[in-house]
């Protein structure tokens, strides 16, 4: 798991052959005036899905995980908590979907972080992650993922 800030992204250029792409597309494409939704970038190897919701309390959430991509969130207005954990052999609750590339762990996070506008966190496969969090009350969230395909 990282977070940083999209002045940083540069930094992070060696976690994957795409990666550097998904950060471009953040720093020029006009993401506040983007409708939720899923924009294509390069097929299935890289695409964005842009979201607007409202932050919702962690006591009826559960972490999710993927094993084909890497998730770069990044926040485009307003702000959320994100749980976060290490993949250690839990067992999910939500079997893994391969249609969605998603599965779902009961287990509460180890620790919770800030997210808040013009900030990212990048999640590989063994980051377990809670988004969508309220901060101290719930709140508007405008936000986007990215979704680095792993494999060629």
């Amino acid at each position: 798991m990282v977070i940083d800030r999209l002045s940083n992204a540069h930094l992070y250029y060696s976690i994957h052959t795409r990666i550097k792409q998904a950060f471009d597309y953040l720093q020029t494409a006009d993401l506040v005036a983007m409708v939720p939704g899923k924009y294509n970038i390069d097929g299935d190897l890289l695409f964005a899905i842009v979201q607007e919701y409202d932050t919702l309390d962690a006591v009826n959430e559960q972490m999710e995980a993927h094993r084909k991509h890497i998730d770069v969130q990044y926040m485009i207005q307003g702000e959320e908590q994100v749980g976060i954990a290490l993949y250690a052999g839990q067992i999910p609750s939500k079997e893994y979907s391969v249609d969605d590339d998603f599965m779902l762990f009961p287990d509460k996070p180890t620790f919770f972080t800030k997210m808040e506008a013009g900030t990212f966190m990048i999640f590989l496969p063994t980051d377990l992650h809670m988004p969508c969090i309220k901060v101290n009350e719930v709140g508007k969230v405008k936000k986007v993922v990215v979704k680095v395909k792993l494999e060629n």
